[in-house]
């Protein structure tokens, strides 16, 4: 029986070596220790699946790229935040103004020139504006440091008597001119005059640019659509212009409500400056109105801290008084005048007006809080146009009006109906 099995064995192995491949048995063939590990690898690299894949590097290299231009785009944004809001601002500037400007330009004057007197005549205003409040506000502060010895003994009179103590003026002079607090604030708003000094400057820097590109925008308006609807086919043209006339009405009623909500505002302090017969009761009710409603978010404390500021002047009590009214009118102003004027005037919802407010807010500070309802009521009219709507069904539940009594008496026969079919059977 060996033999027999030295035999199939022989041809078991010789079948073998027929099969297989001229590169596998070559390196078997070697005396060195490695031949098995040499086999591996050059299976390895004779086998297509095994390779690297030609696309691989260039995708490696296409994902580097695009993650280098990502970085780089993310750099360059962050380092014109500044110059896209301000650009925003100017164009939303520039839709303000255009109507005026596009009433000048039809009856024949040219974009420019009338752009410009424009802005000039906005420019006076507010430089008048600023020089009358401005010297105002400086009588007042000579006439509160030269008074401040009376209104100082008037309070400590009023702390003796109410309190029972014994204090005099000349101590608290003494107190707050030796104290650490006062010597550090002196030190401190020292140090702070050029900081204060270079926000002055970068804010005029940053409201000429302004000014400029909304000129731009403003005078040069029908070279820009006419720029822009050229890369557009037709179709696409009249869409853009529509929404840019929508822009141009819906920013033309925002401001409108600005300054409805301005004239109510003003007059409604003008009434308790008088009242309380506070000097220059015009001016600082004009100044309230004005910053109150064109000053986002912090608007309204500029607004009451100059009133409140004159009127101490006049008797301390009365600041008190400037004080709760201004907080109280702000919360009717914005709870009940200000979305009823701009759901009227702008044509959104008032909670939508809010949330608009709140996200221009977070996303672009004073700036997003300004142009906020414009551009969503810019955005809503333009989509609104595109909505297709249906006749609404006549029904008493669309109005918020439940059947109630078609329920009840639906409810009962019902229930009869049941009663009598279960209760035939038993009778029978």
């Amino acid at each position: 029986m060996a033999p027999t099995d030295d035999t199939e064995t022989t041809d078991l192995t010789a079948s073998a070596d027929a099969t297989t491949p001229t590169a596998s048995v070559a390196p078997a063939d070697r005396g060195d220790g490695g031949g098995d590990g040499g086999g591996a690898a050059s299976v390895a690299a004779g086998d297509p699946a095994a390779r690297m894949p030609r696309w691989l590097p260039r995708a490696l290299v296409l994902a580097l790229a695009l993650y280098a231009c990502f970085l780089l785009g993310n750099w360059a944004f962050h380092q014109l935040v500044g110059l896209l809001v301000n650009i925003l601002l100017a164009f939303f500037l520039a839709l303000a103004i255009e109507p005026a400007v596009g009433r000048m330009a039809a009856r024949g004057m040219r974009r420019g020139l009338a752009t410009f007197l424009v802005f000039f005549a906005v420019l006076v205003f507010g430089i008048g504006f600023v020089v009358l409040l401005g010297s105002m506000l400086a009588g007042q502060i000579v006439d509160m440091v030269e008074n401040f010895p009376q209104y100082l003994d008037s309070v400590i009179k009023w702390i003796n008597q109410t309190f029972h103590t014994d204090l005099s003026r000349v101590e608290v002079q003494d107190s707050l001119l030796s104290s650490d607090w006062l010597q550090k604030y002196v030190q401190n708003s020292a140090s702070g005059v050029l900081d204060v000094s270079a926000t002055v400057l970068g804010g005029l820097f940053r409201l000429l640019m302004i000014f400029l590109f909304s000129f731009y925008f403003a005078a040069d308006g029908p070279r820009l659509r006419r720029a822009l609807c050229s890369v557009l086919p037709p179709a696409r043209q009249a869409e853009v212009l529509r929404a840019w006339e929508i822009a141009v009405d819906k920013t033309g009623g925002y401001l409108y409500s600005r300054g409805l909500m301005a004239l109510i505002s003003g007059v409604a302090h003008f009434v308790l400056l008088e009242i309380l017969d506070v000097p220059y009761a015009p001016a600082l009710a004009v100044w309230v109105g004005l910053v109150s409603q064109f000053i986002p978010t912090i608007g309204t404390y500029l607004a009451g801290a100059l009133p409140m500021l004159i009127a101490f002047t006049v008797n301390p009590w009365y600041a008190l008084w400037v004080l709760c009214f201004v907080v109280t009118y702000q919360q009717f102003e914005n709870y009940v005048l200000q979305p009823k004027l701009t759901s009227k005037t702008v044509d959104i919802h008032p909670a939508v007006a809010f949330g608009s407010v709140v996200a221009g807010t977070a996303l672009l500070g004073a700036v997003g809080a300004l142009i906020a309802i414009p551009a969503v009521a810019t955005l809503q009219a333009f989509l609104g146009a595109y909505v297709k709507r249906y006749d609404v069904t006549d029904d008493p539940r669309v109005h918020g009006h439940r059947r109630y009594g078609e329920a009840v008496v639906a409810r009962l026969q019902k229930a009869l109906h049941h009663k009598k079919e279960t209760g035939a059977p038993e009778d029978s």
